[in-house]
């Protein structure tokens, strides 16, 4: 029997999610394995330069897997044909894989999967499976989305997130990132043995309340400041994606420089530490010397500009 009266809880919003048509689900591991088990994959490529939460998510469900390397414009190197059944997983690095290279791929191997967890805002191309992740563009706690050509025909129990907000209202609230970067790291590892669920309601609430043409039209500007501002130091090569997810600044030395900027309040990750052990790799170098520079949302130019001159005096 349905409630009436008492205390209020979260309001409902209105909005729309940016993904409306993609099956929601509970993160972004957990849209691949929606992909793996509604396609009866029998195994998987996934590139060396990639967290091992994948790797770690396809051992704990069953499936095989293997690895290859990546060139410098962070295309697959994948000589192997694939055999029935088998995918490519292809990782679209700080959205700088473009839909004409996704075509390319998609004409050369058949079977691919793309991971657009850093572009989120890059819709898929029509009849290639995708997924995205929802916390690396948004304050909310988990959340993913997969476009899918088979779907599974069991419905999915929906997840809980109000246990997993703590960090996330903790920052709003005006607290320092390092006050509840424990807590942001304990909801992290929560993810490790999550069950294949819906999204839930309040992660959906959430992300109807998000203002996305203003939000990307915010990445895209904070994106092109660092560009034009530091594009002739990055050994990268770089196109402006839609709705970027970080500025990738290469620089030699980039674990110190890390340090240094985290000594001024700028905090920029290191992506993928499991690739630090790869000794002589290409990985290995990006790893360590690609700076993800954050331009999202939460940032004007004057934050830019900030961090590039705090940036420059730290490479000096």
């Amino acid at each position: 029997m349905k409630e009436i009266g008492g205390y209020f809880g979260l309001e409902e919003f209105e909005g729309e999610e940016y993904h409306k048509d993609a099956v929601a689900v509970n993160n972004a591991r957990n849209a691949l394995l929606y992909i793996l088990e509604a396609k009866h994959v029998g195994k998987i490529y996934i590139p060396y330069f990639l967290c091992d939460s994948v790797s770690d998510m396809c051992k704990r469900e069953g499936y095989e897997f293997g690895y290859y390397h990546i060139d410098e414009n962070f295309m697959p190197i994948f000589e192997d044909s694939l055999e029935e059944n088998e995918y490519l997983y292809v990782v679209n690095y700080y959205g700088q894989i473009g839909k004409d290279r996704i075509a390319e791929l998609k004409r050369r191997y058949k079977s691919i999967i793309v991971d657009n967890v850093q572009a989120f805002f890059e819709m898929p191309i029509a009849g290639i499976d995708t997924v995205y992740s929802c916390r690396k563009f948004f304050g909310v706690p988990d959340g993913g989305y997969v476009y899918c050509t088979t779907f599974l025909k069991n419905a999915l129990s929906q997840d809980a997130s109000k246990d997993r907000m703590t960090h996330v209202l903790g920052r709003y609230e005006g607290e320092n990132a390092s006050d509840y970067y424990a807590a942001f790291k304990s909801n992290d590892r929560s993810f490790k043995d999550l069950p294949l669920m819906e999204m839930s309601k309040l992660t959906h609430n959430l992300l109807k309340a998000a203002d996305y043409d203003s939000i990307c039209q915010k990445r895209e500007e904070n994106f092109e400041y660092l560009h034009k501002a530091l594009g002739d130091k990055n050994k990268l090569k770089l196109k402006t994606p839609i709705g970027p997810y970080a500025y990738p600044f290469y620089c030699k030395n980039g674990m110190e420089i890390k340090k240094k900027l985290a000594e001024k309040k700028i905090y920029v990750p290191t992506l993928w530490p499991n690739v630090l052990t790869m000794h002589g790799s290409l990985e290995k170098d990006y790893a360590e010397n690609i700076l993800p520079l954050p331009c999202d949302q939460r940032y004007g130019i004057e934050d830019m500009q900030r961090m590039v001159e705090d940036l420059l005096k730290c490479l000096d």
